[in-house]
């Protein structure tokens, strides 16, 4: 592969993509304005009610603290401090192993956030600070990105967009435990498809489509 064939992200070589719609400056301010206005909304008219309740209610399910943070790669690479509501009871393993079906450490409230996605809540404030987007990619826990960077091609390139609260690839079925190489590579196929199709309509898709999702039934919500 020629140089000129690839770009750098943190000094990590990834290979290009075609020319992608999220290059474009107006789209990218396009898209920060929406993240802007949505997060916005969200923290002023949901979390001033809704936040204190799942607070209370995770401090109530268990031993620990209400948030679970965990350093993950950003745009470019970038590291920075991913908050969820803690979804399991305390335990050593919690950066190491995903959560998987019927997960002992998952208590019964970590159950239903999980389930309804609302552990991803505290993740607006990312989005508000300019670290996550509303939609892209999913941020994976840096252990991951070691596992796979170097066995799935293309892996890095979903880090040249912040990441998302949620995605084209969790809302048509790739959320959750990636238990194979070969579930990570359709996720990241997701990812890459979004990257090389993004319009504001297909954010607003996505989002409509996490919505629906919630109030559904998802096989892979555990």
């Amino acid at each position: 592969m020629k140089t000129s064939d690839l770009e750098f992200l943190g000094g990590v070589p990834v290979s290009k993509l075609r020319k992608k719609p999220l290059d474009r400056q107006l789209n990218r301010r396009m898209k920060r304005a929406f993240d802007i206005v949505f997060s916005s909304a969200v923290i002023l008219f949901i979390f001033t009610w809704l936040f204190p309740l799942l607070a209370l209610a995770v401090k109530l399910s268990s031993r620990g603290p209400v948030f679970f943070k965990q350093k993950r790669l950003g745009r470019d690479n970038k590291e920075f401090t991913c908050w969820k509501f803690r979804s399991m009871r305390m335990n050593k393993e919690a950066d190491v192993k995903q959560a998987t079906k019927n997960d002992p450490r998952v208590t019964a409230v970590g159950r239903f956030l999980r389930k309804s996605n609302l552990d991803e809540m505290p993740q607006f404030w990312n989005v508000l600070l300019g670290h996550m987007s509303v939609v892209g990619p999913r941020p994976h826990p840096i252990r991951l990105n070691e596992q796979y960077r170097d066995i799935i091609d293309k892996y890095m390139v979903r880090h040249f967009v912040r990441p998302g609260i949620t995605g084209w690839a969790q809302v048509n079925g790739f959320r959750g435990e990636t238990s194979t190489p070969d579930l990570m590579e359709r996720r990241v196929e997701m990812d890459i498809w979004y990257l090389e199709n993004w319009s504001f309509w297909l954010d607003l898709k996505v989002v409509v489509k996490t919505v629906t999702n919630m109030l559904g039934k998802e096989k892979m919500a555990y």
